[in-house]
């Protein structure tokens, strides 16, 4: 299932949430201009190694991708979920927390994985926390989903709890099954970075409260 769209209202320019869209993406075209040896070389060191952690690594990483479909589906999800959030916390409170739950993700992915020596990157996390806060907030909006049914693809709108609960389950099994794999030493996806965003961003929105703006017209008298 891959959203599309929110169907929540956003009263102002999110530009924060387009700002790191166009970041991301400048920063993937210019992974994409290097030959291989010096794109390996590159991603080495700005992305995060745990078994030859630097902190600096833990911010990095996070604007790095893999591949285009990397890229283009983490900002598909940052644009559908983001521009709400930014929208009810203000953008420069919206980018402090962008990056707090980008941290507590790759945090989880090293405690639970500390001897790799593949580097994890991705905006996946940073993206999770904004999608746990979407859960805590607009609950009861409804997402605009790309879904297959047998040989066809239809759109549907769906709760956005529906949506993020199935979400989350499927990274916590898919983190489950990795569990059981004997090599730590090879890469895959960072499926407790995930959850550990998600999560994270559920119990850091609470610290950043609604913009008075925004409580005027959500909230009723």
């Amino acid at each position: 299932m891959i959203p599309l769209r929110s169907t929540e209202r956003v009263y102002s320019r999110t530009t924060v949430t387009i700002s790191l869209i166009a970041l991301n993406l400048v920063i993937f075209l210019f992974q994409a201009a290097m030959d291989p040896y010096s794109l390996e070389t590159f991603v080495a060191r700005w992305g995060i190694v745990p078994d030859q952690l630097r902190l600096i690594t833990l911010l990095t990483s996070m604007f790095l991708h893999g591949g285009w479909l990397h890229v283009l589906g983490n900002m598909l999800f940052l644009w559908v979920f983001g521009r709400a959030v930014e929208d009810l916390i203000g953008g420069p409170k919206f980018l402090a927390f962008y990056i707090l739950c980008g941290l507590l993700a790759a945090v989880a992915q090293v405690i639970i994985n500390p001897y790799s020596r593949i580097p994890t990157i991705g905006a996946s996390g940073a993206i999770a926390g904004v999608m746990g806060a979407y859960l805590l907030k607009f609950p009861r909006s409804k997402i605009v989903t790309l879904i297959p049914v047998f040989v066809f693809i239809t759109t549907m709108e769906l709760p956005a709890a529906l949506l993020l609960v199935y979400w989350l389950v499927v990274q916590f099994f898919s983190g489950i099954g990795s569990l059981a794999q004997t090599d730590y030493t090879g890469g895959g996806v960072a499926w407790f970075a995930h959850i550990g965003g998600f999560l994270g961003g559920m119990l850091l929105i609470k610290l950043f409260p609604a913009r008075q703006r925004w409580r005027n017209w959500y909230e009723p008298d």
